[in-house]
């Protein structure tokens, strides 16, 4: 009880500390959540080693979240650094009504959606291999052995034994699900496939592991740019998989433990595809296990998605979208993290109408000038200079571009990896 106290402790004075820059009512967009029974909870070696951002069905511009009913959803999670023990957080945030997690299981991948033989780990919650998730909640699971290497492809399975309603997800992790035919086959080296058409991450939003010693973790807070969803669908070529390949030897142990906070259309000052990020800031940096720096690209779609979607009421000036900035850049630094600021790249190729236009080019400017100059960052990360064309910096060169004039492809996200890794202490 003394460590849960603790953290619960720390818990308010962050939320405190977010009242110092008047955005206590943020904090309460975080969901409550059901902590696990370990001892070890707070151990200083846990860090996070993936997440996605979750959202609620109908937020985002796709076809939206989904539902299972007596079925097993099985979900490829590349680690980034690895460890001796595994426990992941499930989300029941944006849910309707009580989820019920019927077993849980961790498992190293061998192809698609087989695992490898004999690698197989049944997961609990407080002892038990079931778990009721009530409405708005979250909960871990109880740590279990479970050797991990960095970079790995470790296979999550959930089995729901009745019907969910449309679930917590995370629109495009780029990475297949696959979802059974009726049953629980959770601890199946074989799953029978009924469904891979999905690249959405359901329920599950960490996967945390115990480190063998102290390492830094970074979280990319941003929107489809850092997220990855134009790379090669299950080839983890995103900015944070090329990061953790640098970092991460594949023997040895691992230097830094990176999560993709990316959400497609994310917006800093709106709610679009899940929450803005001012809202979701909380949550997916300042309460994730081990995260002691931070990347902000965030601002981009700020500018664009007002022109290009016909919405006037939400056009934001390059001012506004600073003010959201400073503010993200002071939660940070009250929450003891290092703060690298990202550039917006370029977009002039792009052929969608009502993106690049004259306002939009020079809010863009704006905005990346004071990235540059205003010295809030502890350092920039040049993403505009990393991917613009030299020949014409108002576009994306050619070779990083994944066809939209928007989006950077996998070559890209090497670029923006360097950029990152050129920033790092």
């Amino acid at each position: 009880m003394k460590k849960v106290t603790e953290w619960s402790r720390r818990q308010l004075m962050r939320a405190a500390a977010g009242v110092l820059v008047g955005l206590a009512s943020i904090a309460a967009v975080s969901a409550q959540t059901i902590e696990p029974a370990s001892a070890d909870f707070d151990g200083p070696r846990w860090v996070a080693t993936w997440s996605v951002p979750p959202m609620a069905h109908g937020s985002a511009l796709g076809a939206g979240s989904r539902s299972f009913d007596n079925q097993t959803v099985r979900q490829i999670i590349p680690v980034s650094v690895g460890g001796s023990r595994v426990r992941i957080k499930l989300s029941n945030e944006y849910g309707v009504g009580a989820l019920i997690v019927g077993a849980a299981h961790v498992a190293v991948q061998s192809t698609g959606a087989s695992t490898v033989p004999g690698t197989d780990r049944a997961l609990t919650f407080r002892g038990q291999a079931s778990v009721v998730i009530p409405e708005g909640a979250a909960a871990f699971s109880d740590p279990v052995n479970f050797a991990v290497p960095s970079n790995a492809r470790l296979a999550i399975s959930l089995y729901f034994p009745q019907n969910t309603g449309f679930v917590t997800y995370h629109e495009n992790a780029n990475q297949t699900a696959y979802t059974s035919a009726p049953g629980n086959f959770s601890d199946a080296v074989d799953l029978p496939v009924q469904d891979d058409t999905s690249v959405s991450r359901y329920v599950l939003t960490f996967v945390e592991v115990l480190s063998s010693r102290s390492v830094d973790g970074l979280a990319i807070i941003g929107d489809s740019i850092s997220e990855g969803s134009t790379t090669t669908r299950d080839a983890n070529r995103r900015v944070s998989d090329v990061l953790s390949r640098w970092y991460n030897p594949p023997v040895g142990p691992g230097r830094l433990a990176v999560l993709n906070q990316g959400t497609g259309c994310g917006r800093l000052l709106f709610d679009t595809c899940g929450p803005k990020g001012l809202a979701r800031f909380d949550r997916e940096v300042l309460n994730a296990t081990g995260v002691n720096q931070v990347v902000i690209e965030l601002g981009y779609v700020d500018i664009i998605f007002p022109t290009a979607f016909g919405v006037p009421e939400e056009i934001v000036s390059a001012d506004q979208i600073i003010a959201g900035l400073k503010q993200l850049v002071r939660r940070a630094r009250l929450g003891g993290l290092r703060v690298y600021g990202a550039t917006i790249p370029p977009n002039a190729s792009t052929p969608f109408p009502n993106v690049h236009t004259p306002e939009n080019e020079a809010k863009r400017q704006a905005v990346n000038q004071w990235i540059r100059t205003s010295r809030q960052f502890d350092a920039v990360v040049e993403y505009d200079v990393a991917l613009r064309d030299p020949s014409n910096p108002l576009q994306l060169l050619p070779a990083y571009d994944s066809g939209d004039g928007i989006h950077p492809n996998d070559a890209g996200h090497e670029a923006m990896a360097r950029a990152i890794a050129l920033s790092l202490r």
